[in-house]
């Protein structure tokens, strides 16, 4: 059974800048981020698509250890491969040196455009204006890599994108010591089917740039003094962390409240000591702060009193459950 085609478009790219290498990619295909993206962080990143071939992630990365560059890359992989003609294939290697193929047989519209430090390809496509696109996108877009890749993916999607439609999105990006334990996985999202991949990979981005990275400018971050700290604690007692007044007094019992949301939000990337907030966070908190208003306001009471609690308030009795004793045994008569 030969395998399924994907009808894709995607950009792979190296950013010297930040010393990383990922790719962003669309499809009219369930899960796409589970086959097309292969990326290692000093090394390189692949695209394997169309009849994605999937030894192309493996030996190709192999191969950009080694330090071939990505031109001789797609000529070894393509080379030797009969079903060359039916496959669609982007590389960057670790010096920002770019290649891609597309074979003859690959469904209309396909093609690909090569840049400085990036390549964008697709098949089964509206037209070349979709790669194009990309590549100015990416080209132009302000902003970091992932600013820039994600730019690629809209404005080829704006152009038509894979003429089947939309099902599924992936945005892939490695960088040495950036990810999660000080691994290597910069960003690693996925869309697996979705009505509109790309929009809700924004979406997703957005909370995780929020709660993962540190991208913010410090040049933004705000004094936590006089309206600004009246609404955090207003905030933060709608939520059940802080029982206080709103005195705009950033005291002890605020800084305690503000410091558990954080840790119970994830936001151990945004915490700080200096008495200053990003920006983010007081948007974040205030939109919770809102929602958990239209709640109490719309949610009618399973227990007694819990819409007037938020969801930090600490539960009645405290500590952890215990486990219930055993019945007593009846003694036999």
């Amino acid at each position: 059974m030969p395998p399924p085609r994907f009808g894709t478009f995607s950009i792979v790219a190296h950013d010297p800048d930040t010393q990383s290498w990922g790719v962003a990619v669309q499809s009219r295909f369930i899960s796409v981020g589970s086959v097309v993206p292969w990326a290692q962080a000093g090394v390189g990143a692949i695209a394997t698509q169309a009849a994605a071939n999937v030894s192309y992630g493996i030996v190709g990365l192999q191969l950009l250890r080694e330090g071939v560059p990505a031109a001789e890359v797609v000529r070894r992989l393509t080379s030797d491969d009969k079903g060359r003609d039916e496959r669609q294939l982007g590389v960057v290697d670790r010096n920002g040196g770019a290649a891609a193929f597309t074979g003859k047989k690959c469904m209309d519209w396909a093609g690909h455009e090569v840049g400085d430090g990036f390549c964008c390809q697709g098949n089964i496509l509206f037209g070349p204006a979709v790669v194009r696109a990309m590549a100015r996108a990416y080209e132009t877009t302000p902003g970091d890599v992932i600013d820039r890749m994600i730019a690629a993916l809209a404005a080829g999607q704006r152009e038509g994108g894979d003429r089947r439609g939309m099902q599924s999105a992936a945005l892939y990006l490695v960088k040495k010591g950036a990810g999660y334990g000080e691994g290597e996985r910069w960003v690693d999202l996925r869309v697996d089917d979705h009505p509109s991949p790309i929009e809700e990979l924004k979406r997703i981005f957005q909370l995780y740039d929020l709660t993962m990275l540190s991208r913010e400018d410090p040049a933004t971050l705000v004094p936590i003094e006089g309206e600004t700290a009246k609404g955090l604690q207003h905030d933060l007692a709608l939520l059940g962390y802080y029982s206080g007044h709103f005195t705009g007094t950033w005291d002890d019992a605020s800084r305690a409240a503000f410091t558990r949301f954080l840790g119970e939000h994830n936001f151990e990337n945004k915490q700080r000591d200096d008495l200053k907030v990003w920006p983010s966070i007081v948007v974040y908190l205030r939109e919770n702060a809102a929602a958990e208003a239209a709640r109490r306001t719309k949610t009618a009471p399973i227990v007694s009193n819990a819409l007037s609690r938020g969801p930090g308030a600490q539960p009645k009795g405290g500590g952890a459950s215990r486990t219930a004793p055993p019945p007593a045994k009846k003694k036999s008569k």
